[in-house]
């Protein structure tokens, strides 16, 4: 049995600015605080967190949705990759970003949830502050 996850947060920024910096190499690796190598093509391999993470660009449409295969170092061997979906939705003053992270290993998807929270919406809050 697969476990799913569904988070999201408001960022003062619009949805342009967070697509674009989500596969954007040094912006990804300056948000997280961690080395990412991605680029904004479908079909290209990604890693993030130094590492840790890897997957695929499945599909991209332009400041709205980035879907991608995705996998950590925790996944058990012989483990499918699990599907991440990020939203961009403009919300007042902003952009909410949803995350939709499914097909997680058993067991999984409650350190996850942490892990999104604390490594990648936590320092976005900081990095994508209101505009001056």
């Amino acid at each position: 049995m697969k476990e799913s996850i569904k988070i999201s947060e408001l960022f003062p920024v619009s949805a342009k600015r967070l697509f674009d910096a989500w596969l954007n190499s040094i912006e990804h690796s300056n948000f997280t605080g961690v080395k990412a190598n991605i680029k904004p093509n479908v079909g290209s391999k990604f890693t993030a967190g130094d590492g840790y993470i890897s997957g695929t660009n499945l599909a991209l449409q332009p400041y709205g949705r980035i879907v991608q295969s995705w996998r950590s170092t925790d996944f058990p061997d012989g483990a499918i990759n699990s599907k991440l979906e990020i939203l961009f939705e403009k919300a007042n003053s902003g952009t909410r970003v949803t995350i939709l992270h499914t097909s997680i290993p058993d067991g999984q998807a409650k350190d996850y949830e942490k892990g999104w929270k604390n490594h990648y919406f936590k320092p976005m809050k900081k990095y994508f502050k209101k505009p001056k």
